[in-house]
């Protein structure tokens, strides 16, 4: 009896330590920004990847999602990359939205390690040709790279304003779109300041102001005259604060802002009237089924869509990952990162049939079937190209009277510049 009793135990204790690998087919880490500059997003971010996976399991195919925190900083990134990889032994990872936390967790965890990233929202021009991964190809991203939003912000101050400073966060998000932007706008007969502030978060920025405001008090001649607007190329958590103190102490009346500062709760917090007509910049959402069906989908599920960017393009990120690795699977290949990379562009393309947000029943039975398919995003078309990059359309919005994001326009050809 006591012998029975043990092996009926041993059995039971097999079957326990077996049902972590029972319980999902794939484990994909997320590295969004819960904390730090960009704490708003880090949620929405989450919640949009985490609506995949659970349409994923409905429709048969158990994504776990293992969630670790950027904080919107290179380091604790690195380290929580590194727990991503080593512990929770993941397949891909998705995030950050910060390209001040992407261009160093791939130079220095994931392109080493041979681990697929994809960033829904990194749009620094310098991640196109990373070095780190030339000849590897594990780094993508749904977004679109700021070379494209730095010319339309370029273009929009033209028609607005001769002159601007442009306070931005020193990382490669921050210097490559203002850096853009300044070769755009003197294009066009603009004069640029360029005002550089570091990645944390400070409790003042009066001496960065101070700068970029001393051609309106004219303490650099050879740049005098008067400023027109200040650009606020920075995170939401930097804007809230030295917007505030632009207007209470420098008194400033126009702003332009970029994708990184798209924000109702800065309105909230330095009063809509300050911001009411100003207009910004950020990757926009191709209009058409895909993305009604997604925001229908996630006002199901969590309420009202908010008009903080890249939550689209997180939850593309979340399905080409689930998609690819059924692909593999099908193809009868372990999920590893190298094959679901291998699938990416295969599940994303044409002449496959369109799969839209929410329709993994149909696009798992099709590739059972070795049918090709073709996911249109919510964000729009996720057709990788060679460096892992995406072209969506560019967004310029305004702020409301009541503090409101609305859409003022779409750009949809955007020169080279």
């Amino acid at each position: 009896m006591k012998r029975l009793t043990k092996s009926v135990f041993i059995a039971l204790l097999s079957v326990c330590l077996c049902l972590p690998a029972m319980a999902q087919d794939v484990v994909v880490g997320t590295l969004f920004d819960h904390s730090g500059a960009l704490k708003d997003w880090g949620p929405r971010h989450q919640k949009a990847a985490d609506l995949v996976a659970k349409q994923m399991a409905g429709a048969g195919w158990t994504m776990q999602l293992v969630r670790r925190d950027s904080q919107t900083a290179a380091e604790p990134a690195k380290k929580a990359a590194k727990k991503l990889i080593e512990t929770d032994r993941v397949v891909a990872i998705i995030g950050s939205a910060s390209s001040g936390v992407i261009v160093p967790v791939a130079e220095s965890v994931t392109c080493p390690a041979d681990m697929l990233m994809i960033s829904p929202g990194a749009t620094a021009p310098y991640i196109t040709t990373l070095s780190q991964d030339k000849g590897k190809d594990f780094l993508f991203r749904t977004a679109p790279s700021d070379r494209l939003q730095g010319v339309v912000l370029g273009k929009l101050a033209a028609t607005l304003y001769s002159t601007a400073s442009v306070m931005y966060v020193n990382n490669p998000y921050g210097l490559g779109l203002a850096r853009q932007f300044q070769t755009s706008f003197e294009r066009r007969g603009g004069l640029v300041t360029m005002v550089p502030h570091g990645e944390e978060v400070s409790e003042s920025y009066i001496d960065e102001l101070r700068n970029a405001f001393a051609r309106k008090y004219g303490t650099k001649p050879l740049l005098g005259g008067h400023l027109d607007a200040l650009a606020v190329f920075s995170y939401p958590e930097h804007a809230k604060i030295y917007v505030q103190e632009a207007i209470s102490v420098f008194e400033c009346k126009n702003f332009i802002f970029s994708d990184g500062s798209k924000s109702e709760e800065l309105a909230a917090v330095v009063g809509p009237k300050h911001l009411e007509g100003m207009m910004g910049t950020s990757p926009g959402i191709a209009s058409g089924e895909s993305y009604v069906k997604f925001k229908t989908d996630y006002t199901d599920a969590y309420g009202e869509l908010p008009t903080s960017p890249f939550i689209p393009n997180a939850y593309d990120a979340a399905a080409v990952i689930g998609l690819a690795a059924y692909a593999a699977k099908v193809k009868g290949l372990p999920p590893t990162s190298a094959n679901i990379r291998d699938q990416l562009r295969n599940v994303a393309k044409p002449p496959g049939t369109f799969i839209g947000p929410g329709d993994f029943k149909k696009a798992f039975t099709l590739l059972d079937s070795g049918a090709d398919i073709n996911y249109e995003g919510a964000s729009g078309t996720v057709d990788f190209d060679e460096n892992g990059d995406v072209l969506t359309p560019i967004e310029v919005w305004q702020y409301d009277a009541d503090g409101k994001i609305v859409t003022f326009r779409v750009e949809t050809q955007i020169p080279e510049e």
